[in-house]
């Protein structure tokens, strides 16, 4: 399952994991979001969305591993992947079909958000 992962990019952005090459992602407190982190798994894809500043997806990262060990803390590892060739704002993907029933809008402030594959795809390649 593809994720949608939100950052504030003044604290961390796409940037910083580009040049850090890999991070783990945590510091999460929403216990829905803290759920989708500890089910994460070793290979799945994910997106990094600008939060606050930009509002946008911006480029791609791959989790590397999950520890759940601390159900309340689960420390994700990230590898950066490409940045996209075309970042999508949040404007385009509320008005875009793939996103009309998606979580991302009806729990506006979860920072980890499960995507649909195809809603992975409209953001990496549509």
């Amino acid at each position: 399952m593809p994720y949608l992962l939100k950052s504030e990019p003044d604290k961390y952005s796409f940037d910083d994991l580009v040049r850090d090459g890999e991070t783990v992602w945590d510091g999460i407190k929403n216990p829905q979001a803290l759920i989708t982190l500890r089910n994460m798994k070793k290979g799945e894809h994910c997106v990094i969305y600008h939060s606050n500043t930009g509002k946008e997806a911006v480029g791609l990262a791959t989790v590397l591993s999950v520890d759940a060990a601390d159900p309340k803390n689960p420390a994700v590892r990230l590898k950066s992947g490409k940045r996209l060739k075309a970042p999508k704002t949040l404007a385009a993907m509320r008005e875009a079909a793939v996103f009309h029933d998606s979580i991302l809008f009806r729990q506006f402030r979860l920072s980890v958000v499960p995507l649909t594959d195809e809603q992975y795809e409209w953001l990496v390649h549509g």
